[in-house]
């Protein structure tokens, strides 16, 4: 991760106020240079002043190590060098001390307003000095010479280093602004690329679950019936052996039904076509979201790059998106047809009367009512319809064997309705010895699909004691 001015200025090693040991040693050897520099100018000041060279030379020595504290109190700094300047010392001082306090977070009117004082006292103790210096002959110049000495030296020790220090300063805040726009990108980059990790998973879950539905709508029904028909079997094996024959032929014809069923869905997991592909893709552009965010943030670890960690960080956020747009669709496709995308096709609204047959030959009563005008829907209403009335008759065949059922089917104007209602199953009868396993899942099944096209399921016991299973979907 890259950092930010602020958390690089509270991860500093440095001492006291200094961020790092270097800027520490960068500001002592300003301080001895300066302290030097004036100690220098202190004999000439203490000549001048009359006083004791020695206290001169202290005095410059100790104003001149104010440059120091430079970077914890510029405008100290910038007072100093102003306040002896006309001792004539404390250049340098004035010169790092203005680039400082230009550099520096303060407010623009301070830092003009020392500057203007600084321009100032060099301007007057420049005019002074060269004044001095031509009337007592040590300049020939003419008098033209000590108004242009006077401004160029008070512009050229003012504003070079304010102009430097007004330039570093913003550049410094440039690099930590895009420092943060960085680490903010990538922040974002690592939630969108955990969400699309998130809903990769939810996709892989819901694919999983609605495998394991249409698992539960092929197997069971199909292996429903053949059981019925083989405990019929069993039972008129030696009384009526023609019709035994007829009831091993439609077990067999089943169980082929079964295994074609079987095979379609088993050959869609493996050729990864489907919702499993997209899903895989989800994951591997997630993984590839980490990636760049990862690149991203050892790109932009030095303030020379920080500019391209943006656009790194930009694109990984793109991947990301794809990501989760990727995981959004795919757990929407139910495998279902042998079309575009070995996506297998499922049964059909025209397949009821097949079904219901089956159901009968097992040795239900079951009456099948169309009300409407009939019309193709689209695939998937379709076939969570068929999938309905399937599931309530393998629930009739498990739980209710003998009982008269009754399967309605209502074509209306923006909807299709099915109802699936038994009656009461009688206490003795050829099927009531049959026990067929279940596992719970059925009537979740139903209304799980019937729910995801925004439809409504009901199921519950009647009055009379039987079991109705009703629903309708939006057409």
């Amino acid at each position: 991760m890259t950092t930010t001015g602020e958390e690089h200025t509270a991860a500093g090693t440095g001492p006291w106020w200094w961020v790092r040991w270097r800027s520490a040693v960068l500001d002592a050897g300003l301080a001895l240079a300066s302290a030097a520099e004036c100690g220098g100018e202190g004999v000439r000041f203490a000549h001048d002043a009359g006083l004791p060279v020695p206290i001169g030379v202290v005095f410059g020595v100790i104003a001149g190590s104010v440059l120091l504290v430079r970077r914890k109190w510029p405008i100290a700094v910038v007072l100093v060098s102003i306040a002896i300047t006309p001792a004539q010392m404390g250049f340098l001082m004035g010169l790092v001390g203005l680039y400082t306090l230009a550099a520096s977070e303060l407010p623009r009117r301070i830092t003009a307003a020392l500057a203007a004082m600084s321009f100032a006292g060099m301007l007057i103790v420049t005019f002074v000095r060269t004044h001095q210096g031509v009337m007592s002959g040590d300049v020939t110049m003419g008098d033209w010479f000590v108004p242009f000495a006077s401004i160029t030296t008070a512009i050229g020790m003012t504003a070079p280093p304010v102009l430097l220090g007004l330039y570093m300063g913003a550049r410094r805040r440039l690099m930590e602004s895009l420092r943060e726009r960085a680490d903010s990108l990538e922040r974002e980059l690592q939630l969108l690329a955990e969400r699309a990790e998130e809903r990769a998973e939810w996709a892989r879950n819901e694919e999983r679950t609605r495998i394991a539905r249409e698992m539960h709508d092929v197997v069971a029904h199909r292996v429903s019936l053949m059981v019925v028909h083989a405990a019929a079997l069993q039972a008129i094996a030696r009384k009526d052996p023609e019709k035994a024959v007829k009831n091993a032929a439609l077990v067999g014809d089943m169980g082929r039904q079964a295994l074609t069923e079987l095979r379609e869905m088993l050959g869609v997991l493996r050729s990864g076509n489907g919702a499993d592909g997209r899903v895989s893709a989800a994951s591997s552009s997630a993984s590839s979201s980490a990636a760049l965010s990862s690149s991203s943030s050892s790109s932009s670890s030095s303030s020379g790059s920080a500019v391209a960690a943006v656009p790194l960080a930009a694109v990984g956020v793109a991947a990301a998106v794809a990501a989760s747009r990727a995981a959004d669709g795919s757990g929407a496709g139910a495998v279902s047809g042998a079309g575009a995308g070995g996506v297998v096709e499922g049964p059909c609204l025209a397949e009821l009367d097949e079904l219901v047959g089956q159901s009968a030959a097992a040795g239900m009563v079951v009456a099948l009512s169309v009300e409407g005008d009939v019309r193709a829907y689209a695939r998937e209403i379709e076939q969570t319809a068929y999938r309905v009335v399937q599931e309530a008759l393998t629930n009739v065949h498990k739980h209710a064997a003998g009982a008269k059922t009754y399967v309605r089917l209502a074509h209306r104007m923006s909807e299709i309705a099915m109802q699936v209602e038994n009656e009461c199953p009688p206490e003795v009868g050829a099927g009531s010895s049959v026990r067929l396993p279940s596992g719970g899942n059925g009537l979740l099944g139903m209304k799980e699909r019937v729910a995801a096209l925004g439809g409504v399921f009901v199921s519950g016991p009647t009055d009379a004691g039987g079991f109705r299973v009703s629903a309708v979907i939006p057409a």
